[in-house]
């Protein structure tokens, strides 16, 4: 999906998304079996390497662990990719420097894939336990995540 109309999409979806949200808070706290394989269902579907916009857009959060396991793969002392590529941003987080992401191929792989921070790891999200503690975050990655996107439309439409 182009990254435009997914975002103008998404932020068309947004207010009944969260309505959805507010309606459904309690039988969402249940639901992870569903979203998890809703979030498979659309795994399997799109190619995150077709699409990267994640990486393109999404600055995520550095912890030290991160910052140690980068400098192991890159072969560089920790003091030394932070100066390369990091810098603390408004909230005091450790982010990258600069968008989109240095380890971003031209084709959508990452350099440093086996050593990627964990939020990167973790992302979309959509499979994480306790889901309904990070549905609000979703919608707004669904403007950069054709898998959010969908997983959010499904959802709502099932429980519906």
């Amino acid at each position: 999906m182009d990254p435009e109309k997914l975002k103008a999409d998404a932020l068309k979806m947004a207010p009944s998304w969260n309505a959805f949200y507010s309606r459904n808070r309690k039988r969402l706290e249940k639901m992870d079996l569903e979203v998890h394989a809703l979030h498979e269902k659309w795994s399997q579907h799109i190619d995150c390497l077709s699409c990267g916009s994640c990486c393109r857009s999404l600055g995520p959060r550095l912890t030290d662990k991160d910052v140690e396991r980068l400098a192991k793969a890159l072969r560089m002392k920790p003091a030394a990719v932070e100066a390369a590529y990091l810098r603390v941003d408004e909230d005091d987080d450790l982010v990258f420097n600069s968008m989109p992401c240095p380890f971003l191929g031209s084709d959508n792989y990452c350099s440093v894939y086996e050593s990627r921070p964990k939020a990167c790891r973790e992302y979309p999200h959509t499979d994480r336990k306790r889901f309904y503690q990070i549905y609000k975050l979703s919608v707004k990655n669904a403007e950069t995540c054709p898998i959010v996107y969908e997983v959010l439309n499904e959802l709502s439409l099932k429980v519906c």
